[in-house]
């Protein structure tokens, strides 16, 4: 899988060189792309947005810059025939879930748009949902507004890329954790010492019966659900 992301703060994406998504990308599982959008603005200044039509507070992001980075990273692909997903972060997009991850995680190329602002000019989207190679996503991470589109650009890339075959030392922690394929939420962990300032794990953790340990976790499974 090909990761890229366009962002006036490339330096935002350091984190994805660490633990398990740098050691993929140094595995060559993935590969991770960074743009930064400047690099395709004009003028001493390299701004990327102007005032919106109709007024409103704020700066809205220019489309025929945003344009120039995202067809500059079409162009330069390896396969010209391979289709891009490509992901517009906005407070109006949908809720990003467990589902999508899963979904995205079957993608060639992710290409994350991380705006800024009061956005994206709307028209990007719509002219890339016209182009034969491109599949584009509104994606939120929740009912909340960021600074800018890179925080949860990267929220999604590890949501995502953990899925990957490979990844995860123990692939069976797929099928445990929490928002799983059976959709209950991951049963309570412990670990020594057996008595914490007064708390005690529970005794069945500590039996060795494996079936009744399965049947404490499903049902703990049901409550936290």
């Amino acid at each position: 899988m090909k990761i890229t992301a366009i962002t006036i703060f490339p330096e935002y994406f350091t984190p994805l060189s660490l633990s398990l998504i740098g050691k993929a990308v140094s595995e060559g599982i993935i590969e991770i792309a960074i743009s930064n959008l400047r690099d395709f603005a004009s003028g001493n200044h390299k701004s990327v947005d102007d005032t919106p039509y109709g007024g409103g507070a704020g700066m809205v992001m220019r489309p025929d810059i945003w344009a120039d980075a995202i067809d500059a990273i079409s162009d330069s692909d390896a396969d010209p025939n391979r289709i891009i997903d490509l992901i517009i972060l906005t407070p109006a997009g949908k809720r990003f879930s467990q589902e999508d991850a899963k979904a995205l995680s079957q993608s060639e190329h992710l290409l994350f748009a991380a705006g800024r602002y009061e956005g994206i000019d709307a028209r990007v989207g719509e002219h890339y949902k016209s182009q034969p190679r491109f599949r584009v996503h509104y994606f939120s991470i929740g009912d909340y507004v960021l600074n800018g589109g890179e925080v949860a650009a990267i929220v999604m890339i590890e949501a995502i890329v953990r899925l990957l075959p490979g990844v995860l030392g123990n692939p069976d922690s797929l099928l445990e954790e929490s928002h799983n394929e059976i959709g209950l939420l991951e049963y309570p962990v412990y670990t020594k010492p057996p008595i914490w300032r007064g708390l005690e794990v529970p005794a069945v953790l500590l039996s060795g019966n494996h079936g009744e340990i399965a049947r404490w976790r499903q049902i703990s499974s049901k409550l936290r659900d």
